[in-house]
């Protein structure tokens, strides 16, 4: 139970990260350094907070979905705010 606890909250933890990181992606074009930059940012403290939670590669894919989620998450609240400025 302690295991699925951890895997849970680094999941969550991945796309909260990412959250900011999508929501600045969408201000740089598409492939540039920075769109780069701001993709791949949140992995390393992504990788440190599982090996310190002890949890092996095995985990790696539900990190990335958490981290892929909370890109598009930003990107699509980024867009909407942009969309929201332009009608009013």
């Amino acid at each position: 139970m302690d295991g699925a606890i951890m895997v849970i909250g680094l999941v969550i933890f991945a796309l909260i990260i990412s959250i900011p990181c999508g929501y600045i992606r969408q201000n740089f074009a598409k492939y540039s350094f920075m769109w780069f930059f701001l993709i791949h940012i949140p992995i390393p403290f992504i990788v440190l907070l599982r090996i310190e939670a002890g949890l092996d590669w095995h985990f790696i894919p539900f990190t990335l979905v958490g981290s892929f989620a909370g890109q598009i998450i930003g990107g699509v609240l980024s867009r909407r705010r942009k969309q929201n400025a332009k009608a009013t």
